[in-house]
């Protein structure tokens, strides 16, 4: 019966269509990045990168390094787009595209993550089948059909991420519209629309529609009678997020997805007029890494499954703690500011000095750290490697204070702990973070 389900030879056309797509949109995101002055923002200017914990050996390239990076990856991505040596292209992207992502995250995003994710999806998948190069250089390669579980594994991943996404949302400052108008409150000042977007029913619409269509797109998708007004009403969404929050092109690559749901003939009809559609429909052919494949996809699914519940094993609210925040599809849920502030002391003296964090970060940076406790400690053991170089054992202590969606400033770590001798835990509360509930 699975084999029947999962090994049943389907037509190709949206994989090779969103191959296409999907190269055309991370070349953008590469090439955009350098010219927007992204990657001189984020990896060329600041004197150090807030890395993913226990990933401290990738560190930005010397000098305009990174834009080179960024170029290369950019090449590769046009390769993806059209084709050609299309996996050796596709994990090359993945593993320069996971670099820059666990080498940084003052401009931390989900998108990003997924993005990454993809990519490495994208390797296994036979999207060099038909309308690549690959497959015009090597016609032995041509093929007009794909197993379904390749159209499994990309709908299932989509899944997880939206539904993930909605649940996040369930939550007081979201449903009573407070946190949504907070949003809306910093776009006052669009051209055409701020004004607009002040209207006290604004706030529902967003809260609810945002939530709704997290939860119900993919069914609404899958379901031939509803398929075209979700679309439609895909397209408003993104093109809305595109345009109100400026997130790239994770906007754009959620509306490729969809071609995932529209039937071989239309797809052929728009993108691939020369292409024949697959007609076999009995057709199942059961490769002999069979079980490989359904063990990976069991453990890879698992994975995606678990982790973004990881946050529920941590004492606490993750609004406020962000003790497994990231990695779990928490998107566009929460806005904070704060203030920090570091003094440091060295042992076996009363010297205290107090730190000028302009002197050791970029702006990015300063607004980033203020409300992270993680970057809050790996600025405490940056400023503890800095010191020891110059002979001197010292204590680094934190005066923070957080607001959460616009409420009252709390004190967010505990003064009188040395942060420099603090150990970080991944699956572990840190008690330095104080309570949400503590004034």
């Amino acid at each position: 019966m699975i084999n029947r389900w999962l090994f049943k030879q389907i037509d190709n056309s949206a994989l090779v269509v969103f191959r296409a797509l999907f190269g055309l949109l991370i070349a953008i995101e590469a090439f955009g990045s350098i010219f927007s002055g992204w990657v001189r923002r984020t990896m060329v200017e600041p004197d150090f990168t807030f890395n993913f914990i226990g990933f401290e050996f990738l560190q930005p390239l010397p000098g305009d390094g990174m834009i080179w990076y960024y170029a290369i990856m950019g090449v590769f991505g046009v390769f993806v787009m059209l084709g050609f040596k299309y996996r050796m292209s596709m994990l090359v992207y993945g593993i320069m595209w996971a670099g820059v992502y666990l080498m940084q995250k003052s401009s931390y995003n989900n998108h990003y993550y997924l993005l990454m994710l993809l990519c490495f999806i994208m390797v296994f998948l036979p999207a060099n089948r038909w309308f690549s190069l690959d497959a015009k250089l090597k016609p032995s390669i041509s093929k007009i059909s794909m197993p379904r579980w390749v159209w499994v594994v990309i709908v299932l991943q989509l899944w997880i991420v939206y539904t993930y996404a909605s649940v996040a949302k369930i939550y007081p400052d979201w449903l009573d519209g407070s946190f949504p108008a907070l949003l809306m409150k910093s776009k006052d000042d669009y051209w055409l629309v701020g004004e607009f977007l002040q209207q006290w029913w604004i706030r529902y619409a967003i809260a609810y529609f945002g939530l709704l269509f997290d939860l119900l797109i993919i069914p609404l998708l899958l379901w031939r009678r509803t398929r075209v007004p979700a679309f439609i009403a895909a397209i408003f969404f993104h093109l809305f997020n595109s345009f109100i929050f400026h997130i790239g092109i994770f906007p754009y690559m959620s509306l490729a997805f969809c071609i995932f749901f529209f039937p071989a003939e239309k797809i052929n009809k728009v993108f691939l007029r020369g292409k024949k559609e697959f007609y076999d429909k009995a057709e199942v052919i059961v490769p002999s890494w069979r079980n490989a494949l359904l063990v990976s996809m069991v453990v890879w699914f698992s994975i995606q499954l678990c982790l973004p519940l990881r946050h529920w094993f941590f004492k606490d609210d993750v609004l406020w703690t962000e003790e497994g925040h990231r990695l779990s599809w928490r998107m566009m849920l929460r806005g904070k500011s704060g203030r920090v502030a570091f003094k440091v002391v060295e042992k076996g003296t009363s010297d205290t000095i107090f730190i000028e964090n302009e002197d050791y970060l970029s702006r990015k940076q300063r607004r980033a750290i203020t409300s992270k406790p993680d970057m809050i400690w790996q600025f405490a053991q940056r400023l503890e490697e800095d010191f020891a170089k110059k002979g001197k054992e010292i204590e680094v202590y934190v005066e923070g204070k957080v607001s959460v969606n616009g409420g009252p400033y709390k004190v967010l770590i505990d003064p009188n702990v040395d942060l420099a001798a603090e150990k970080w835990e991944h699956f572990k509360h840190h008690d330095w973070i104080l309570p949400s509930d503590s004034e």
